[in-house]
């Protein structure tokens, strides 16, 4: 679901400061548009252990994201970049550092106004009272007052040529007392016990979230929750491991020890299921595609009551053409899209499990939404098909139109299914698409899949077809990595 901000993601980016750099570390608020095109921002800076910034910028009415290239703070200003979609904004700060007006602009459209104010966060410099949650345990506790959970285990997958590891830690800090995580070990969980990856605070802040996030990511409060999101690159010589542990390195408020919290094993789970490409041709460039930074990877939505990640391995697949561009002419025209109107295929045999149809398509543009976005409109006109044990293949933002199956029916591996649009929460023509353990486009969990082969041109949005390598890089039982351009074989 390719956006400019969006509210399932989390943009985080460094903020590059200088010598006359201010505290701009809190929480911001702003409204870009007005009326029905109106999006409500929220942009969080956090200051970290090292004295660098963080930054994230959350939409309230969007559902995807693009990422941050930079960020820079000067004494009374504020810069940032969003290069995959010529955008920028540039702000200054009033005297106090309440407020930062300025003017986003996203080429070739013209700037708007927006304005951003602080509702949370204090200057470094101004004193903070000492309190009960600071001060520490009197003596080593018993046992470490964290709760540790993982939603679900992981499967290892291939992408790059390397095996991977995807999944979270949900800590739960059940102390009186500040917590803060010094550094996260992951061991292998069998009898080898190897090391695989080792996490330092500095490392943490980065692969981080909790809610109401004012200062590092990686201080847990009293009574909150932080996630931890973990990518592990196994090493060839040491095989993927039948379990894994996590140690946990923490501070207890002031109490001078560090402190160290083991895990049960984890169970990995081997094997993602084989699918053909949704897609055909080349030049598809795998826009928000799998990487630990992407705002699909970092979209945990609570439905019904319980957080998930439907979108952790999510792709929203655009076309490149020979000018480097998405699209030829006039870019408010659907139709001027290399990517609209091509065949989206079933991927494995299977059972249609949940259709939507009807919606209208969308005016390319941050800002379009032919129809309010809702959790029944967020993927736009759509198809889920349940491709057999536990695996659900989501295919969004289609033609009105277009579906060439129902629900109930059964399908057989290529059948087309329908053709891409730009409907729902989508910017331009694209497919999102993407394969959970549930039918439901967003309260399920996403799983890792491995295509047979498929070659890669290039990476990047700056990628131009006469940039593609010769030959290109053949990949086999992988999945494509964010922003490769690849190339799907015929069938």
């Amino acid at each position: 679901m390719r956006t400019l901000i969006a509210v399932t993601g989390i943009l985080i980016s460094t903020l590059l400061f200088g010598q006359a750099a201010p505290d701009v570390a809190g929480t911001w608020t702003g409204v870009l548009g007005s009326g029905s095109a109106q999006l409500h921002l929220t942009l969080t800076i956090t200051k970290g252990s090292g004295g660098e910034f963080t930054a994230q910028l959350n939409s309230v009415d969007q559902g995807a994201v693009l990422p941050v290239d930079s960020m820079t703070a000067t004494s009374d200003s504020v810069h940032f970049e969003i290069k995959a979609i010529s955008g920028a904004y540039e702000g200054k700060l009033n005297a106090d550092r309440t407020e930062m007006s300025g003017t986003w602009t996203q080429s070739p459209a013209p700037g708007q106004p927006l304005t951003f104010k602080r509702t949370t966060g204090e200057p470094s410099t101004t004193p903070k009272a000492t309190t009960a949650a600071s001060s520490g345990p009197k003596e080593k506790p018993l046992s470490i007052p964290l709760d540790i959970t993982v939603p679900i285990a992981p499967t290892a997958f291939h992408a790059d040529g390397k095996t991977h590891l995807v999944y979270e830690l949900h800590i739960v800090n059940m102390s009186p007392w500040d917590c803060a995580l010094s550094r996260v070990d992951v061991l292998s969980g069998d009898a080898s016990a190897a090391s695989l990856a080792s996490y330092p605070q500095s490392e943490l802040d980065g692969m981080m979230d909790r809610a109401l996030k004012k200062d590092q990511p990686s201080v847990l409060p009293p009574d909150a929750e932080g996630v931890v999101f973990l990518w592990v690159t196994v090493d060839k010589s040491q095989g993927v491991p039948s379990a894994l542990r996590h140690r946990l390195a923490v501070k207890l408020g002031n109490y001078p020890e560090e402190l160290m919290v083991e895990t049960n094993p984890l169970h990995v789970r081997t094997g993602p299921v084989v699918i053909s490409p949704p897609l055909r041709g080349d030049h598809w460039l795998a826009a928000n595609g799998p990487s630990n930074t992407s705002g699909h990877r970092r979209a945990l939505i609570p439905i019904d009551g319980h957080a998930v990640i439907s979108q952790r391995f999510a792709i929203d697949w655009v076309k490149v053409g020979n000018n480097g561009q998405t699209y030829q002419g006039d870019k408010l025209d659907n139709k001027n899209y290399y990517a609209f109107g091509a065949e989206a295929f079933a991927v494995a045999d299977g059972i249609v499990t949940e259709t939507k149809d009807g919606i209208p398509l969308n005016v390319p543009g941050a800002n379009s939404r032919a129809v309010p976005i809702t959790l029944e409109t967020v993927g736009g006109n759509h198809v889920i098909l349940d491709i057999g044990n536990g695996n659900y293949a989501f295919y969004a933002h289609l033609q009105p139109g277009s579906l060439r199956v129902k629900l109930g029916d059964k399908v057989r591996r290529g059948q087309v299914v329908g053709l891409v649009g730009n409907t729902g929460n989508s910017t331009e023509p694209h497919l999102h698409f993407h394969i959970s353990n549930a039918s439901s486009p967003l309260g399920s969990e996403g799983l890792p899949y491995a295509l047979p082969a498929f070659d890669v041109e290039g990476k990047g949005w700056t990628w131009k077809p006469t940039d593609a390598k010769t030959p290109p890089e053949h990949h086999r039982m992988e999945i494509p990595a964010e922003n490769e351009v690849v190339v799907f074989p015929s069938p």
